[in-house]
């Protein structure tokens, strides 16, 4: 199913052709996928970067950047030199080790997430079968490193703003991964790829959202406060907590919670446009637009546009919903952290765990429309 091995098979069989041995051309192939996520993801975080200043510019009635490029396009770049140029500062109190290893533990999570994100039929690093909860394990992992940061840092402000971002973490992983289970339920299987197939078919019709509308709200919901967006970013709220857990960062170790942010919010972005969008399904299915032109399936160009408009569709879906973040950002106030910790604990996660059960229950009752 996964063409991804077929695509390593050839790779190995070209270096081999050319006379190395085996072992020599999976040690080649191993890194690849692996950069070419990394590269994938940190081109994701310049355009994000890029159009929350555009974005939010045009919301407040001014220009943005302009002059950094065309159109300011390398604003971000020019953010991410001064961030890697500037002096790493390491107070002078702090826990040196704790202090240096926050930001990995936040970092290294969230791109190791990107191995199960499908782009389309065939491109993704690796089809693991359990994929869906592998994601949700992972992002448990960051808060951790957010309270090392924010405990190593011998800042009372950092300690409160790690304290809120461990709490705001635990209170919203538990709706997420209730919505999630409800997704897996329906579509009979915890692999991303199986999830989008299930989807595909009956074009937008057949998207998850229209089955699952409460779990969709939850999920969105639930991934912003994840991702520490407005109106949840109270780990950092500069008014109360100068910067939070980032307060006495700098140079690298701050640019790697900047970089963190803003592929949590991409890969937030992928995973909903996956489990709830249909992924790399066209609104119109293209097989019977072929039907209709009468294109030969078959033809390899014709599979070549597909793969194309696929990666194309998986990409703006996501950038769709980084932009509506990206709105909430400049039209919904911040709450307060009690009023975000009752939303958790007191609405979101019975209001899962109802629709859990009523997925449960209309899948036993309609197996054919509930992925019986």
């Amino acid at each position: 199913m996964n063409s991804g091995i077929d695509l390593q098979d050839i790779f190995i069989q070209s270096v081999m052709d050319l006379g190395l041995p085996s072992g020599v051309a999976k040690a080649i192939w191993m890194p690849l996928p692996m950069l070419l996520m990394l590269i994938g993801a940190t081109v994701g975080v310049l355009v994000v970067v890029w159009l929350e200043r555009k974005i939010s510019a045009a919301a407040q009635q001014r220009i943005g950047p302009e002059y950094i490029g065309p159109l300011g396009v390398l604003a971000p770049v020019a953010d991410g030199l001064k961030l890697i140029f500037k002096e790493d500062i390491v107070p002078a109190k702090s826990d040196p080790l704790l202090f240096t290893l926050g930001p990995v533990i936040v970092v290294i999570p969230v791109f190791l997430s990107y191995l199960i994100v499908p782009f389309g039929q065939n491109l993704v690093v690796t089809d693991v079968g359990m994929g869906v909860f592998l994601w949700i394990a992972l992002s448990s992992i960051a808060p951790i490193g957010l309270l090392m940061a924010g405990y190593a840092s011998n800042n009372k402000y950092s300690l409160l703003g790690g304290l809120r971002a461990a709490a705001q973490s635990i209170s919203y992983e538990i709706p997420l991964a209730l919505s999630v289970l409800a997704i897996v339920m329906m579509s009979n299987s915890l692999s991303t790829i199986d999830i989008v197939q299930q989807q595909s078919g009956y074009g937008i019709l057949g998207w998850n959202v229209w089955r699952q509308p409460v779990g969709f709200i939850i999920f969105w919901i639930a991934a912003l406060a994840e991702c520490e967006r407005l109106p949840f970013d109270l780990p950092e709220a500069e008014e109360e907590l100068v910067a939070g857990y980032q307060t006495e960062y700098s140079g690298m170790k701050f640019a790697l919670f900047y970089l963190g942010s803003y592929v949590n919010l991409v890969l937030s972005a992928l995973l909903v446009a996956v489990l709830y969008l249909g992924g790399w399904d066209f609104p119109v299915p293209l097989t019977l637009v072929a039907d209709l032109v009468g294109v030969d399936q078959s033809n390899p160009l014709f599979q070549i546009t597909t793969a194309a408009l696929g990666i194309t569709m998986t990409v703006l879906k996501a950038y769709f919903l980084v932009f509506l973040a990206i709105l909430l950002r400049w039209t919904v106030p911040r709450v307060r952290i009690d009023q975000l910790l009752d939303l958790g604990w007191k609405f979101l996660l019975p209001v899962s765990l109802v629709n859990l059960l009523i997925t449960a229950a209309l899948k036993l009752s309609f197996p054919v429309a509930f992925g019986g």
